[in-house]
């Protein structure tokens, strides 16, 4: 084997970690935020949990968050360097959210939301394709398994923050920007100079040329929209899991549907570390995506028949392990996918749509079908949309 056909050199551990650790930052840089202060902030404001203002407000900062991720992505291919684009958002969106405190009406909180959406984004998307830029095939799935730590740690961050006695309303929004820089800081620091030159080389389709089937356009299609699948079932889960627990027991509380939250979590996280690990070793990056995906369709299936709320609770269980595994997989696989290294931060930006279109689907599909065919009837839908996902998948879960 020639020199130049050698496989990149594997990342050291402890770089890995790091990289790891600053997905997560960014996690808690606005679970905590969207799901508690950001609530606590508007009923301040409003003097009442104002649904509109808050719908308003997460809206607003989607479509902010999903152009931005996209540009900032754009922005850090053209100047081939990321770490800086990072450390910019990090600083700037960090004093964002300090600043939410200052905002005396809706319409500035909605402003200073979405500003701080544009800052957090221009951290995110490049710190994606910086992985991108670093990790080698041989380790993503590694790096998979580790960004199955992100939403635990985002979740965690936000009972920290909010246990009580501990933090004042205003104190909140700075632990948690100071725990962000905490967590991303670090890679910054002493991660720098790790970029693969044969990950970043750019590259250009050539006709005739075969096509690794795992690098085609219908493999980078098959990608996108089976996350989008998962990420509908998804997200419809975490708005209406409580609901649905409580259609099958009246007195089930927010603190047992946390505590089921936190179970999915404790198990999922290892889960996808042997799982990426595996993956790994046999050379099967993608087998593992299409498994989660089925078994997500068989915990939703599980949940539109249960009889109980025992059964209930094991067709969540099975859910949500399954979807977290395919979700921290995928992220990392995706990297793999994308053909074109010189317009990475872009592509991504595009698959970070997966994460925000959810949003805006969740509400008219639950609309048109919860009231029609109860909650079993929504399911079904979501169970054919994982079904769906991981057939796609299937397709390209071949040995490399």
């Amino acid at each position: 084997m020639t020199p130049d056909a050698s496989p990149p050199a594997p990342q050291p551990l402890w770089f890995i970690l790091l990289l790891a650790l600053a997905a997560a930052g960014g996690a808690v840089a606005y679970v905590p935020f969207l799901t508690v202060l950001l609530p606590v902030r508007i009923a301040d404001l409003t003097g009442s949990d104002d649904i509109a203002a808050l719908s308003y407000a997460t809206f607003a900062g989607a479509i902010v968050a999903s152009f931005a991720n996209i540009g900032f992505g754009w922005l850090s291919d053209r100047s081939g360097s990321r770490p800086g684009w990072i450390a910019a958002g990090l600083l700037l969106s960090s004093v964002l959210l300090v600043a939410v405190r200052y905002a005396d009406s809706v319409t500035e909180l909605i402003l200073v939301i979405m500003a701080w959406q544009l800052c957090l984004n221009m951290m995110l998307g490049p710190l994606a394709a910086w992985a991108g830029d670093c990790v080698p095939d041989e380790q993503k799935g590694l790096l998979g398994g580790l960004f199955a730590f992100a939403p635990a740690l985002g979740a965690l961050s936000a009972a920290l923050v909010t246990t009580p006695g501990f933090f004042g309303n205003d104190a909140r929004l700075v632990v948690v920007a100071m725990l962000v820089v905490a967590m991303v800081a670090p890679v910054l620091i002493v991660g720098r100079g790790h970029e693969l030159p044969r990950l970043m080389q750019p590259t250009a389709p050539v006709v005739g040329e075969p096509v690794e089937p795992w690098r085609s356009r219908s493999a980078v299609a098959r990608m996108w929209l089976a996350r989008l699948l998962v990420q509908i079932a998804e997200a419809a889960l975490f708005a209406f899991l409580l609901f649905w627990l409580r259609s099958h027991a009246p007195g089930y509380g927010e603190n047992d549907a946390a505590r089921l939250f936190s179970t999915v979590l404790v198990v999922a996280v290892p889960l996808a570390l042997v799982a990426g690990r595996w993956s790994d070793r046999v050379r099967r990056p993608m087998l593992p995506l299409a498994v989660s995906a089925g078994t997500s369709a068989a915990g939703l299936a599980m949940m539109a028949l249960a009889p109980s709320l025992e059964f209930a609770i094991a067709g969540y269980m099975l859910f949500g392990v399954a979807s977290m595994l395919f979700l921290a997989l995928h992220s990392s696989q995706t990297l793999r996918v994308l053909p074109r290294p010189q317009t990475r931060g872009r592509d991504l930006g595009l698959f970070n749509l997966t994460n925000t279109v959810p949003s805006m689907i969740i509400p008219w599909l639950t609309l048109s079908m919860v009231p029609l065919f109860g909650f079993a009837g929504l399911f079904w839908v979501l169970a054919a949309l994982c079904a769906l996902a991981s057939l796609l998948v299937a397709a390209i879960a071949r040995p490399i």
